[in-house]
């Protein structure tokens, strides 16, 4: 089983801009998809979560798009389907069914569609498909969250910020992923001493967590632009004053890597104001939830953007940010290139298969920059088209291109 987060291993690559390293050789003929006749030469197993919403039909072009960069670079896949979120809870009455923990524990990489709709949001919260997420994340013990937000120049224009603020964006948001506010106990509800009813959660943090994700942090800064800015909330929650404590500490490991501490209302403002400030931003579970939700917005749609949750050992997890997105499920609206970039990231650092990777990444690239778009992105002049026929076009790409020369 691929080891997905180790610090001196191949899975803390960070997450470069989308550089094109593939060169079309020539243009895409329709219809036509090229498969490697080769001997695959390595194999994995991956499982996939397709999950609720759009999350199946964004996970079927993923699939697909694995498969033909696979093919060309000596890669076989064995994909295993598993029910999660509210699929799970219809077939099975749990939203993390046993099996599919198990399944997913013994894979080489997971890649999740999208969890969560209307039909459970009255569940109790045991059974709601969200409570299958987190249980996922924590059976899996995956603590880093590695988000990236970059502006491509195709998209610059869809941004909602100036073109000016907004272009040449490119930064990476490292949360951490199983600690804090959203796992911390005591939790629940209570009446307090006038008799009113109250609800609770604990924010809390413990050195080895902090540490833990600190160093990821910075591993990733010093192989990006060597700036990390840590946010937090210092000034009012002991939780951050021990988080600021821990950072701080961490960096006199990394002498290379130029430190800065910012509150999150603070961060949250300058990432409107002026992104281009921000290289690599680590932070707790809460704070980047909150904040990679906001950065994806700078890029234009949040239905572009991909993300990696590792751990020290063991399978990865790979998703798009976006939500299930019931509103459009199954009417073939949506943007499947979050999860197609989540498969390249899947690659890159759950399985430390670079090339196969930089062939997805430059294919999106050559999709937008031949102007195809999803209703989430469109633009006069460009072509609106589905998500069916955007995984085929990216496809076409993926098909299209041979190594550019170094």
């Amino acid at each position: 089983m691929a080891a997905c987060l180790q610090l001196n291993a191949k899975s803390l690559r960070p997450y470069f801009p989308l550089n094109s390293v593939f060169v079309s050789k020539q243009s895409p003929k329709p219809g036509r998809i090229r498969c490697a006749t080769s001997t695959p030469s390595k194999r994995y197993t991956i499982t996939l979560l397709p999950g609720d919403g759009i999350g199946p039909e964004v996970i079927s072009v993923a699939t697909n798009v694995l498969k033909l960069a696979g093919s060309l670079e000596g890669i076989e896949f064995k994909f295993q389907e598993m029910p999660v979120g509210g699929a799970a809870l219809d077939l099975t009455g749990v939203p993390l069914p046993e099996e599919t923990l198990s399944a997913a524990k013994q894979s080489d990489a997971v890649l999740l569609g999208a969890i969560g709709g209307y039909a459970w949001d009255k569940n109790e919260k045991h059974l709601k498909p969200e409570t299958g997420l987190l249980q996922l994340r924590a059976g899996l013990k995956v603590f880093a969250n590695l988000r990236p937000a970059t502006v491509l120049p195709q998209l610059v224009d869809a941004s909602t910020l100036k073109k000016e603020v907004a272009e040449g964006v490119d930064l990476m948001v490292v949360r951490e992923l199983t600690g804090g506010i959203y796992f911390g106990k005591p939790r629940g509800f209570g009446k307090n001493e006038n008799g009113e009813e109250i609800g609770f959660n604990t924010e809390v943090y413990a050195t080895h967590e902090i540490d833990r994700i600190a160093r990821v942090a910075f591993e990733t800064a010093r192989k990006r632009h060597g700036k990390l800015c840590s946010v937090d909330k210092a000034n009012v929650l002991e939780a951050s004053i021990l988080w600021r404590n821990r950072v701080t500490a961490i960096a006199s490991e990394y002498p290379d890597v130029e430190l800065s501490h910012m509150y999150v209302d603070n961060a949250a403002m300058q990432l409107v104001r002026n992104p281009k400030q921000f290289d690599t931003i680590v932070t707790n579970n809460i704070f980047g939830d909150i904040l990679s939700d906001e950065a994806s917005m700078i890029t234009g749609s949040i239905g572009m953007l991909p993300s990696a949750s590792l751990g020290e050992s063991g399978p990865g997890l790979f998703e798009p940010i976006h939500g299930s997105a019931p509103d459009i499920a199954g009417q073939d609206k949506a943007n499947p290139l979050a999860t197609v970039l989540s498969a390249a990231m899947l690659l890159k650092y759950g399985l430390g298969e670079e090339d196969a990777a930089k062939r997805i990444e430059a294919a999106v690239l050559d999709t937008l920059s031949r102007g195809y778009r999803t209703g989430d992105i469109h633009s006069a002049g460009n072509k609106l088209v589905g998500c069916k026929e955007m995984g085929e076009e990216v496809l076409k790409s993926v098909d299209s291109q041979v190594p550019a020369p170094v």
